[in-house]
């Protein structure tokens, strides 16, 4: 199994830009398909992107499409969601997924069998 460590969650103004980033541990990281959750206070978790272990293909949620960008860097042991234009509904905890073997798409949290333990971003208007 694969742990997660999140970082690069931040206070920031609406319109403005942020970048997260979720390291992993064990030699099998490309192996793996990648993706970012996100949960509000009160609000269920819902589905941010997904890429797949080569970074080849990707999926984004209906919320976030043309604005969030998901990669990844094998070499690093790293999956990114570049962030843009942010909006005070983007504020929640975002966490970072891992499970092998998947094909990205519509994703549900159940999917992913390996999780971080969040990190905060915080859109103010």
């Amino acid at each position: 199994q694969v742990q997660l460590v999140e970082s690069g969650g931040e206070l920031v103004q609406a319109g403005g830009s942020l970048r997260l980033s979720c390291a992993a541990s064990g030699r099998t990281f490309s192996s793996y398909a990648m993706g970012w959750f996100r949960q509000a206070p009160g609000k269920e978790r819902e589905f941010v992107a997904a890429i797949n272990w080569s970074g080849g293909s990707a999926y984004y949620g209906d919320s976030v499409k043309g604005r969030f960008i998901i990669s990844r860097d094998n070499a690093k042991n790293t999956v990114y969601l570049q962030m843009n234009s942010l909006k005070p509904e983007d504020t929640a905890v975002y966490y970072c997924a891992a499970q092998l073997g998947l094909r990205v798409g519509p994703q549900l949290a159940a999917d992913f069998g390996s999780w971080g333990q969040g990190t905060q971003v915080i859109v103010s208007s």
